[in-house]
């Protein structure tokens, strides 16, 4: 009797176990958006990978950076990555950011970058977002934490990352 009660309830737990599709929501990070919203500036195959690390630029989009190097565009996933590859001694032009409201590339002079909120961010345990309006930065801040400032102080934040391993 206890073989037959073991063997139905094993049963019942593999089953249980099986494959079902929609089971769960894949995690989307907040960096996230579809691939229509995104602008992409690359060209190639790899456009849609970030050009220092090779990470999904639609997946991290919201901290997405851009800029430009004797007419070739590059595309990053965060400022992280954009100081990696000046930290290679290019001189970029035009650089850009994703203002976080309207998810449109803005110059970075026009930035308010919300530094060290909450939300996780990308290539960095300290987050950097940006926004055009400094309305829409004060609601971010307000609601994740963080600090607000222009794109030269969040570099200067960005490249402590790199302090341990770059003269």
């Amino acid at each position: 009797m206890i073989k037959i009660i073991s063997a139905i309830l094993l049963a019942l737990f593999i089953s249980g176990c099986g494959s079902q599709k929609n089971m769960s929501v894949a995690f989307k990070p907040y960096q996230s958006v579809s691939k229509e919203s995104a602008t992409l500036v690359q060209t190639g195959k790899d456009k849609q990978y970030c050009v220092k690390c090779g990470m999904d630029l639609v997946r991290f989009y919201k901290t997405s950076h851009a800029s430009e190097h004797e007419g070739t565009h590059y595309q990053y996933c965060s400022i992280h990555c954009l100081e990696d590859h000046l930290g290679d001694g290019i001189t970029l032009k035009n650089p850009r950011v994703v203002d976080v409201g309207s998810l449109k590339l803005i110059s970075v002079a026009d930035a308010h970058y919300v530094v060290g909120s909450k939300i996780r961010g990308t290539m960095s345990r300290t987050s950097k977002y940006a926004f055009l309006n400094l309305a829409d930065a004060q609601e971010f801040q307000s609601k994740n934490g963080g600090k607000i400032m222009d794109f030269n102080k969040a570099r200067e934040i960005a490249q402590e990352d790199f302090k341990h391993y770059r003269n």
